[in-house]
């Protein structure tokens, strides 16, 4: 033992962990940055505002695929975590937040900042727990990296008040969590799961984000290829197989393609695997294919049957069920045949569609095409590219395949069902930080970026070098569509002032470019990718036509009546 206060015991469990950054603003100078002064491996990250500190630690996490942890000093810095944490548990996500309250000794006094902060906290977090007693904080911690990584994945929340925290106590060694504790499939439900997909004649996967957290992308793979099944996946999931590769067939419901639509809708059997089935993933829960079986897996028991109830449930982490699926998974030679020839012909208009769409997006129309940015972003910024969705109407452009495609090597860290506005900005640069040798760029509306984009400064100092590609239509695009569906009655979404990010960009001493004709996407875009291979953060802003919406967009406000 080692006498110590709080804030240094919780950098000594950062450190044994693993962690290289702590994202967030500091309060009160003794607390928690007066220890990480001194640590060689945890480094601040100081962000503008705490909400985006959450944000960058979901995109770091997400990337990382280890658990992020954040900041906020007591009473709004604490209350501006709560979104962010709102998001990170929509989104399954790893965060730990760190908070610091007002002294225990003036409980009810009405100190400064004091806030019943535990009760913020509460219900956004799998765990909320104040540390009274200096020793405690090395379990404190401990039981915080477990909750957050183990079972189905989430944030956490771990407050210190003020004098038990700088008080000094012997405090225990720090033993580092076992994380990522993995469950085993049931043989009985795998076997039961099996047999009901080789039964079937048109099985699709579902890939939902627990593919991505539990890392099973490979084992996803080898499923999908041996068996010749195509593969679609939620927006969570999004990356678990690259979505050039010819069994991809983009994302399901409000996402939807023609082709996958098409081939969603004639499936005899879903699999889906680590997905809650929300709304939007599932049209509002009306797009179960007519007739289909479902076999489900999830890591979370309460997951099962949450909405459709699967024929065969199974239990069980996402890259063990499918490696034990695989192997279990028998089909005769007839099958397989059949299998593989409708295989082939999903292929060949696979293809043919993505023709369709790269003559499609050609357009030389003004106002810019979303649909052409989107297009020629993907073929610029190419494969090992990381890119963070943002909320808004012409941000799903870059959602909808194959405008935008996630290839190989890389990812996506789109927000959770919540789709708090401005999450990108911050998240981009925690992806950025966890993966410097990939390719990010966060694509935004002009609406959502205004939330946060004080943050290009908090990219440039991090030395974070990604590019926000923002798509400007001087609106709310969402709202707005759906004020055009009450007949027209226009109010409030339009932005009759606006500053130009570009602008914005290089006063923050990153590379900036305002963009209006066609011609100049591409350059614009190979530009900015070599502004950030100098390591420089780049705002590019794209005046975009606002009235142009993706398929699955409008196809799904058409069958859904929404």
């Amino acid at each position: 033992m080692s006498e110590k206060n709080c804030w240094q015991a919780v950098v000594d469990s950062l450190e044994a962990e693993g962690v290289r950054y702590v994202f967030g603003l500091p309060g009160g100078p003794a607390h928690l940055y007066d220890a990480l002064y001194d640590s060689k491996v945890v480094k601040p990250v100081l962000m503008r505002h705490e909400t985006a500190g959450v944000f960058a630690a979901l995109g770091h996490a997400r990337v990382s695929g280890e658990p992020a942890v954040c900041f906020g000093s007591a009473g709004p810095g604490v209350a501006n975590l709560v979104t962010g944490l709102l998001e990170a548990q929509s989104a399954c996500t790893p965060v730990i937040a760190l908070g610091v309250s007002s002294a225990m000794q003036h409980a009810g006094l009405g100190a400064f900042q004091e806030t019943d902060q535990l009760a913020l906290c509460k219900p956004v977090t799998k765990w909320s727990f104040r540390v009274t007693t200096p020793q405690r904080t090395p379990w404190a911690m401990r039981r915080a990296f477990s909750l957050t990584t183990n079972g189905q994945p989430g944030p956490v929340y771990v407050e210190f008040p003020g004098d038990v925290a700088l008080r000094k106590a012997e405090m225990p060694a720090y033993r580092p969590a076992e994380r990522w504790l993995r469950t085993a499939p049931d043989p009985d439900r795998l076997a039961a799961a099996a047999k009901l997909l080789a039964q079937a004649k048109r099985p699709v996967v579902v890939a939902g984000g627990g593919v991505v957290l539990s890392r099973a992308g490979a084992e996803l793979l080898r499923l999908a290829e041996r068996f010749s099944i195509p593969v679609m996946t939620t927006l969570s999931g999004r990356g678990a197989i690259p979505e050039e590769h010819p069994l991809s067939l983009g994302m399901v419901g409000l996402y939807f393609s023609p082709l996958g639509e098409q081939t969603y809708a004639d499936a005899d059997l879903l699999l889906i695997v680590g997905s809650r089935s929300e709304e939007f993933q599932s049209g509002a829960w009306k797009f179960f294919p007519a007739g289909a079986k479902m076999v489900q897996i999830d890591i979370a028991a309460d997951e099962i049957g949450r909405n459709w109830l699967p024929d065969a449930p199974v239990v069980a982490d996402a890259r063990l069920a499918l490696a034990a699926l695989g192997e279990r998974l028998m089909v005769d030679a007839a099958k397989r045949q059949a299998w593989q020839e409708r295989a082939r012909a999903i292929a060949g208009k696979k293809a043919a569609y993505e023709t369709e769409v790269a003559a499609e997006c050609r357009d030389e129309g003004v106002p810019l095409k979303s649909k052409r940015i989107a297009h020629e972003l993907s073929e610029v910024f190419g494969p090992d590219t990381i890119l963070v969705n943002e909320n808004g109407g012409q941000d799903l452009w870059t959602y909808a395949h194959p405008y935008y495609q996630v290839r190989s090597g890389g990812l996506c860290v789109p927000p959770g069902e919540q789709t708090c506005m401005g999450f990108a900005t911050g998240a981009a640069i925690g992806a950025k930080l966890a993966a410097p040798d990939k390719n990010v760029v966060c694509e935004t509306g002009d609406g959502a970026f205004q939330f946060f984009n004080e943050e290009i400064a908090s990219a440039k100092q991090a030395g974070a070098a990604v590019t926000f590609l923002v798509l400007n239509s001087f609106s709310l695009g969402w709202p707005k569509f759906g004020q055009k569906r009450l007949g027209n009655r226009f109010i409030a979404t339009d932005f009759t002032v606006q500053p130009e990010f570009a602008l914005l960009a290089k006063a923050s001493g990153c590379y900036g470019e305002q963009v209006r004709e066609p011609a100049e996407i591409r350059p614009a875009l190979t530009r900015a990718l070599g502004a950030n291979r100098d390591g420089l953060p780049a705002v590019l802003e794209f005046i975009v036509d606002e009235t142009e919406l993706p398929y699955g967009f409008q196809s799904y406000y058409e069958r859904t009546g929404r």
